[in-house]
This record gives structure tokens, C-alpha cells and sequence, in this order.
């Protein structure tokens, strides 16, 4: 009985251990943010302005971002909070998705940005993208699939 207990609750110490790990990893290996100030130049050409809603169907404690999104003809900014994860990464979607499903559905038709390593504040070039081709900002975690947030812009 002694082993199984001892198996059991090693076991759940191992899990418990991974999960933090997974969740703090992107934390402490995060790169510096941009300033608000460089992140406040960027805008000054925004084209579109939209925000990440924390309340959105496929959010959740886990998942979510809060904030300003705005493109310019180069880049994306966004100054707000996120949840921190693994392996995030932005997208320009062809219509608004409020959930893993529905960003699954126009995933094929969206344009992957670059990745998103920082959580508060961050600038993705378009890389020649044309933002007038898209409506939705959407921050998405790729290795495990996950919705994250998405923002309307036009």
C-alpha cells in the first residue's frame, strides 16, 4: 500500500512539476519587450486600431489577452497584458473567431505574422502582408492549439 501511495503521489508531483514548467518556461526565457515608447512610434502610422477582449468565447483563465492592437502598412503592436505560453504565435485571419474551432475553420485562408515571445507588449512586422486583405488580429498558441485572443480591425 506504501508504494502505491508513494507512486501516486510522485506521480502527481511529476505532473504538477511539468505543468509549471510548461507555464513558467515562456516567463523566464521571455525577451525583453519592446518600450512603450517604441511601441507608441509604431502607432503613430496605425491604419487600423482594434483590442484583444479578455471575455471572449475560446478565452479563458489560461488563455486570454487584454489590450491595443494596431497595424500600420508594416507592423502590428500591441500594448496590454497576455497570458503567458508557449510558442505564440500571430495571425491575420479573413473574418473574426472568437474560438479554437472557428480559427481552425479560416486558418488555411490566414497569414501567420511571426511568433509572439513577450506578453505585455510586442511589434510583428507584415512582412509585405496587406492588412486591407484581413479583419482579424489572432494571437494563437501552435503547439498546443489553443485560441488565445482575437481582435476585430475592420
Amino acid at each position: 500500500m506504501k508504494k502505491v501511495f508513494l507512486l501516486i503521489s510522485h506521480g502527481a508531483m511529476l505532473g504538477i512539476g511539468f505543468s509549471l514548467g510548461v507555464y513558467m518556461l515562456p516567463i523566464l526565457i521571455a525577451p525583453e519587450s519592446p518600450s512603450q515608447v517604441e511601441v507608441q512610434a509604431q502607432t503613430r502610422n496605425a491604419v487600423y486600431q482594434a483590442r484583444f477582449m479578455k471575455d471572449l468565447a475560446g478565452s479563458d483563465f489560461l488563455h486570454w489577452a487584454e489590450g491595443d492592437v494596431t497595424l500600420t502598412d508594416q507592423v502590428v503592436t500591441f500594448m496590454g497584458e497576455a497570458a503567458p505560453g508557449p510558442d505564440y504565435k500571430l495571425y491575420l485571419a479573413p473574418s473574426f473567431v472568437e474560438n479554437e474551432a472557428q480559427f481552425l475553420e479560416v486558418k488555411a485562408q490566414s497569414v501567420q505574422l511571426g511568433d509572439v515571445k513577450t506578453f505585455d507588449q510586442f511589434i510583428v512586422p507584415l512582412n509585405g502582408t496587406n492588412p486591407d486583405n484581413y479583419t482579424t488580429v489572432v494571437l494563437w498558441c501552435e503547439t498546443f492549439g489553443e485560441f488565445i485572443s482575437a481582435a476585430q480591425y475592420r
